[in-house]
C-alpha cells in the first residue's frame, strides 16, 4: 500500500491516523529538493542554486536593489546579502549607488556575470527536465501548478 493510499483510507472510529514520516509533505518536499540539488551540482558545480537564482533574476530584470532581489528570489535580507557578497567577490555582480535613494545600492551583472548566466541557462533547463524526468509532461505541469499554489 502506498503512502497516498494511507492518506485516503479512513481509520476506524476512535483510532488516530497512523503517522508515517514518508507520507508527510515536508519530508517529501525535502527529498525532492535533495534530488534536485544533487542534479544541479552535477551540472553546475561552481555555483549554488541560490547564487544561480540571483544571477538568473538579474539577467531577467536588470539592476535592482539587494532587498528587491531578495524578494524576487524568495530570500531574506541576510541570505541575499551573503549570496551577493560571494558573487561580487567572483566578479559576477557589482554594486552601484542608487540614483535617487543614496541609502540603497543597486545590484547588477558584470559583463562576466552576464556571459556566465547566458552560458548556464541551457544547463538550468536541462536540470529542470532531469529533475522532472520521472513524471509525464502532464504530471510535471500539474506538479508545477500545485507547487505554485503552495508557494
Amino acid at each position: 500500500m502506498s503512502g497516498q493510499d494511507d492518506l485516503l483510507t479512513p481509520t476506524p472510529a476512535g483510532e488516530p491516523p497512523k503517522y508515517r514520516l514518508q507520507d508527510q509533505i515536508g519530508f517529501v518536499l525535502r527529498r525532492a529538493h535533495q534530488r534536485h540539488v544533487a542534479i544541479f551540482a552535477a551540472h553546475i558545480a561552481d555555483l549554488t542554486p541560490p547564487q544561480f537564482a540571483a544571477l538568473a533574476k538579474l539577467h531577467e530584470t536588470g539592476a535592482t536593489s539587494q532587498n528587491q532581489l531578495g524578494g524576487l528570489i524568495a530570500m531574506d535580507a541576510a541570505t541575499v546579502k551573503g549570496v551577493i557578497d560571494r558573487l561580487r567577490a567572483r566578479g559576477l555582480v557589482e554594486l552601484t549607488p542608487h540614483g535617487v535613494d543614496k541609502r540603497r545600492l543597486l545590484v547588477s551583472l558584470t559583463a562576466e556575470g552576464a556571459a556566465a548566466v547566458e552560458k548556464l541557462i541551457p544547463l538550468a533547463r536541462q536540470i529542470t527536465e532531469e529533475t522532472l524526468t520521472p513524471l509525464t509532461q502532464k504530471e510535471a505541469a500539474t506538479l508545477m501548478r500545485l507547487m505554485r499554489k503552495l508557494g
